[in-house]
């Protein structure tokens, strides 16, 4: 299954074979249960259109953790490889890879309900090249990290020939790390539709889009209502010692 390309510069910009929202089986722990809950009711009067009924149960146990782990080393295995399809210039790929990761914390796995936006407006979008991008706004999402009360605008998804795939929500977004411990230009989330309104938020899935890696792709830049004030510690992180390619805008 190939991940959804939201970068453009390459014939076909995807990570075949490389998921970047894997599916996990399991239950909630009770805690992310009563989170969940509390979704639940904030969702009760929400009913977009949708291509499944919610989000795949996950739990706390070590079975997730190793999931997180395979699909990491999944593709580090897929930029190191020769395929034509892989981002990192082939100079970059012994310097770059095995990728920077945060450590694999369930709590960044969070229920997040979806408020529908009435008109579904379009908009211009900035990308990493100073160029613009039309994307169409789906609704906002409404979660908690750490007992603050957060949000985020999720967008129609990347379809085939660049048409918007309204049954995917994209999720481009920056935070108090951005440009310190993570890439500068943010970082993406994609999840599918639910019938339900309910979904869960994986921060631990949080990727850095492939401008982070090859300065010759057109990455779409967080809008103001998607840079988060507080620190995400989950997901992809940058190298340190390795200078991440410069946008024209932030």
């Amino acid at each position: 299954m190939a991940a959804a390309s939201h970068e453009t510069g390459r014939p076909d910009a995807t990570e075949q074979g490389v998921p970047l929202c894997p599916s996990r089986a399991g239950r909630y722990s009770s805690k992310v249960m009563r989170r969940l809950m509390s979704t639940l009711l904030l969702a009760a009067a929400i009913a977009p259109a949708a291509c499944t009924s919610g989000p795949t149960p996950l739990d706390d146990s070590a079975s997730y953790t190793e999931q997180v782990r395979e699909h990491r080393a999944r593709k580090d295995r897929f930029f190191s490889s020769s395929d034509a399809d892989n981002p990192v210039p082939k100079e970059k790929r012994a310097q770059l890879v095995p990728l920077a990761y945060y450590d694999i914390d369930p709590e960044y796995r969070i229920p997040a309900a979806l408020a529908v936006a009435a008109n579904q407006p379009v908009f211009d979008m900035p990308t990493s090249t100073g160029k613009m991008r039309k994307v169409t706004q789906i609704g906002t999402l409404t979660f908690t990290v750490k007992g603050l009360a957060l949000t985020l605008t999720a967008f129609a998804g990347e379809g085939p020939n660049g048409r918007p795939d309204m049954n995917k929500l994209f999720l481009p977004f920056m935070d108090a790390t951005s440009g310190k411990e993570t890439y500068a230009a943010g970082r993406f989330l994609d999840l599918d539709r639910t019938a339900t309104g309910v979904y869960v938020i994986d921060f631990n899935d949080a990727y850095n889009p492939y401008c982070a890696y090859n300065a010759t792709f057109d990455c779409p830049l967080p809008p103001q209502s998607n840079r988060l004030k507080v620190p995400i510690h989950a997901g992809e992180k940058v190298r340190p010692d390795i200078p991440a390619p410069v946008t024209s805008r932030s």
